[in-house]
């Protein structure tokens, strides 16, 4: 797939513009959300998305585009895991309603860049060392085996404070009050930080640690690295409006971690045929290919599609009939979501009241 580079930087300036547009039009004045809004906003991103991958079939052939939205469904369903995690940090950080979105949005843009990064790198590394497909299928499938032992455990996910922000509370005074929207504050002559800063280093470097099994897997689909850096781009584009619409429905999603571990380690798999089939290393066949079958990106796509249709209803219909199999994750707060204009009035106005101090945690 050859880009030009004008298309990178159309595509590029395409995704800032629409960054820009939906931080203006949703955080130029705070607000509590309601679901009317969030239900546009996830099918706009969608059916940018879906209008994007028509625009590659257009131009590149369906091959590509399958590679795309195979790529795409991938890492907005394993975006949808990391929420749970993302539900945990605005609580512990007790994240004011109105300024929610923000955060997230910060929080996702520096997840982009230095997913970009990422992605260069694997792409660079990629180009050289094909035997590097076998290191990326063995954490996949190491990381499939994980989430399912998480999940048999029934441990709820936990959050603590990792070097780079323990860091940041070293190197700089932090309130513990908010105030407003503002990620430093002058107090007494001298530069605060503020938690908001704080929690969106946390959600920006969160989302970061997630990209270690979600970038793998994607170039177990597409090793195209146009194809790769979009698709990343609009799962996490997605993600904020998701947060809030399935807020309160994430912990109904009781099977969840068993469909990503099957789709990680599906693409596992599909990483070590590769890579056998691509085989330089000298002390397997003699460095030469070894003739094993390849999976398609048409049987990928249906497996993708398949495993999250079958975990959605599963999930949905076991948690009908237990209910107190949602239990399980009730320490988790969902954010509010407004029904009505006057309901998210009223949410404004809890919060406004609502006491936000937040203090640092206790250190290990």
């Amino acid at each position: 797939m050859n880009v030009p580079l004008w298309v990178w930087l159309v595509t590029i300036a395409g995704f800032v513009l629409v960054i820009g547009a939906d931080l203006w039009l949703n955080d130029h004045k705070p607000h509590a959300v309601t679901l009317g809004e969030v239900t546009r906003w996830v099918t706009f991103y969608v059916a940018l998305a879906v209008a994007f991958g028509c625009g590659v079939w257009f131009f590149s052939g369906g091959t590509y585009a399958g590679e795309f939205f195979a790529g795409y469904l991938t890492e907005y369903s394993l975006s949808v895991d990391n929420l749970f995690v993302f539900l945990i940090i605005m609580s512990a950080f007790k994240v004011p309603v109105l300024h929610q979105h923000r955060v997230l949005l910060v929080g996702i843009v520096i997840a982009l860049i230095m997913r970009s990064i990422f992605i260069a790198a694997g792409a660079a590394v990629i180009d050289r060392f094909s035997w590097v497909f076998f290191l990326f299928a063995a954490f996949l499938v190491y990381t499939a085996v994980s989430l399912v032992k998480q999940a048999a455990g029934g441990d709820d996910e936990e959050w603590k404070e990792g070097r780079v922000l323990q860091w940041v509370r070293k190197a700089f005074p932090v309130t513990d009050d908010y105030h407003g929207a503002k990620t430093t504050v002058k107090i007494d002559g001298k530069r605060w930080l503020t938690p908001m800063l704080i929690v969106m280093i946390a959600i920006g470097v969160t989302d970061i640690m997630f990209a270690l099994d979600s970038i793998p897997a994607i170039f177990g689909l597409t090793q195209e690295p146009y194809l790769v850096f979009t698709a990343n781009a609009f799962a996490l584009m997605g993600l904020r409006q998701l947060y809030f619409l399935l807020g309160g429905l994430l912990n109904k999603l009781v099977f969840l971690s068993y469909g990503l571990a099957v789709l990680l380690a599906f693409i596992g798999v599909k990483l070590a045929l590769h890579a056998l089939h691509e085989n330089e290393l000298p002390f397997i066949n003699g460095g030469q290919p070894v003739p094993v079958p390849e999976v398609g990106i048409g049987l990928s796509l249906g497996v993708i599609v398949g495993v999250l249709a079958i975990t959605t209803i599963v999930s949905l219909v076991a948690v009908r009939m237990k209910p107190e199999l949602a239990e399980q994750g009730s320490g988790i707060t969902a954010p509010p979501l407004a029904r009505t204009k006057e309901e998210a009035a009223q949410i404004e106005a809890r919060d406004e009241q609502a006491d936000h101090r937040v203090s640092a945690p206790p250190r290990d």
